[in-house]
């Protein structure tokens, strides 16, 4: 046995000394206590309520007390419904479609929810079902009314869906109250056609656009749990008010406002900056007196590959729903060899919602400025008349209506004989293609230079050898009626534009004679 030293000698004595004292004062505070108890009524004791618990701030606790981890047993966190998350970006939503028939014909609402079924496909979604109610106008508080949206829950409960679709844009109070009662997330066609969008957006301008249009969408429908959630202090901390100005401060939804509004702005500007650079190649496009062709239409109705048999752009050909976002420009010549642009902008639909229309008017002033719109329609469509006044609607929104139009009707290789009679007669002076088989291009491509802008000034020059540059011009700008070559130089009947005219008119052609 090893011999202790003399200070771990004292220590064990010290610590014999603690425990024995400790103990002696524990024995005095039972007996105090049990003298007590002996000393009180024998009465029923009261239950034990929330504060017979020890004083947790006096350091009741020991440290292994406060760092152990308790299971407490019944509760957990685990969704028993997965249907009540509300985003879900790894899983295909199944959705319930509904249409409020508010005015036309069955036959209109029923061609609206077959489209509102195809935006959803595209967005990534399973369609369950569709239902459709006729009303005078939309029920203001849950859109479909009080009686047929529980009816509308009973069949989201039996398709086992978790999204409901409705063929309008709702208000605020309609989105919130159709929830509550339906217990699933609902969205309207406006929020469907902006995530679409944001899918196909590639561009920085492209998605810019996207993005001021959610925002702008988003700011009136945010939802708050109100003032339990403020985020600034209000009172002394605030600025010292005095009675009668202490508050909880900003809430959370103000907060979440004040970004979004913040954010708008900053999306306006960077907008702005990009629309300068696209007008700086309109304009430069101008000055050479280029015509500029622009391509509109429905979505899907075929312009990107109309874009490639007259360019052969190799732009992407999708058949699906708004798969061109960002506009496309290409060069292309007339049989005369006269150059001009074609562009392809993006496809409108029925409802456009005038955020988009708003965010994309940087793109859609391309439509607005062209010489001429090639308003390409799908004939194959189940109404194709109905298209083009949605298009026309748009190009009145964004002050493109003036402009001179030919409308293409295009899918004839899917048209039957009694549609393509019937249409002819409601479209007198529409061209008849189809970009899939190259039937009709070329005699598109002649109508097209026949329509484009013609140089209205008459020259006969004759253009030394050493200035080729402006036959050049005259060949690509200008219309040569006749030309002949001489030992002066080259001589040149032809018409062009008022700025080609004035850099040949120290090159008139001297009498030629006979």
């Amino acid at each position: 046995m090893t011999s202790r030293s003399p200070h771990e000698q004292g220590r064990a004595t010290l610590e014999t000394m603690t425990t024995a004292q400790n103990r002696a004062i524990l024995d005095q505070a039972e007996a105090r206590a049990d003298k007590a108890r002996a000393s009180m009524p024998d009465t029923k004791p009261a239950p034990a309520g929330q504060w017979d618990a020890d004083d947790e701030t006096t350091g009741s606790y020991v440290k292994e007390e406060r760092g152990a981890l308790r299971r407490v047993a019944g509760l957990g966190t685990e969704l028993t419904d997965v249907t009540e998350v509300e985003y879900r970006q790894l899983r295909l939503e199944r959705v319930v479609l509904v249409g409020v028939w508010t005015e036309g014909t069955a036959a209109d609402a029923q061609r609206s929810l077959t489209e509102l079924a195809a935006l959803a496909e595209t967005a990534g979604s399973q369609v369950l079902d569709a239902l459709m109610q006729r009303r005078d106008k939309p029920d203001p508080a849950t859109y479909v009314g009080s009686g047929k949206a529980a009816e509308l829950r009973e069949v989201v409960a039996a398709t086992g869906a978790d999204t409901v679709i409705c063929d309008g844009e709702l208000a605020p109070g309609q989105l919130n109250q159709l929830e509550k009662v339906l217990k699933v997330k609902v969205v309207d066609r406006t929020a469907l056609i902006l995530d679409i969008f944001a899918q196909h957006a590639t561009s920085r301008e492209g998605k810019a656009q996207v993005e001021l249009a959610q925002m702008q969408y988003m700011l009136p429908r945010l939802r708050g749990w109100g003032e339990s959630l403020s985020r600034q202090a209000g009172g002394r901390v605030a600025g010292g008010g005095g009675i009668g100005t202490r508050g909880p401060g900003e809430t959370k939804i103000e907060t979440d406002r004040r970004r979004i509004r913040s954010r708008v702005s900053k999306l306006r500007k960077e907008i702005a900056g990009m629309a300068t650079a696209r007008t700086t190649q309109r304009n430069s496009r101008d000055r050479n007196a280029t015509p500029s062709v622009a391509i509109a239409g429905y979505t899907n109705a075929g312009k990107s590959s109309l874009l490639n048999q007259l360019t052969g752009a190799g732009v992407l050909v999708q058949d699906a729903l708004f798969a061109t976002l960002d506009p496309t420009v290409r060069r292309a010549q007339t049989p005369e060899g006269r150059e001009y642009t074609m562009t392809d902008t993006v496809g409108f639909v029925r409802h456009l919602p005038h955020q988009l229309v708003d965010a994309f008017r940087s793109t859609l002033e391309e439509v607005a400025d062209a010489d001429l719109l090639v308003h390409v329609v799908d004939g194959s469509d189940s109404d194709p008349l109905g298209q083009i006044d949605a298009v026309h609607t748009v190009l009145n929104e964004i002050d493109a209506s003036a402009v001179p139009e030919l409308i293409v009707v295009n899918k004839v290789d899917a048209m039957t004989e009694e549609d393509m009679l019937a249409l002819r007669q409601a479209l007198p002076g529409a061209m008849w293609v189809s970009a899939r088989t190259g039937e009709g291009i070329e005699a598109l491509r002649d109508v097209i230079a026949q329509r484009l802008p013609h140089p209205h000034i008459d020259v006969e020059v004759l253009v030394p050898y050493d200035r080729g540059d402006l036959v050049a011009r005259v060949h690509r700008d200008g219309e040569v009626v006749e030309e002949a070559h001489e030992a002066a130089g080259t001589r040149l009947t032809a018409r062009v534009d008022a700025g080609l005219a004035a850099q040949l008119d120290g090159f008139a052609a001297p009498a030629t004679e006979d």
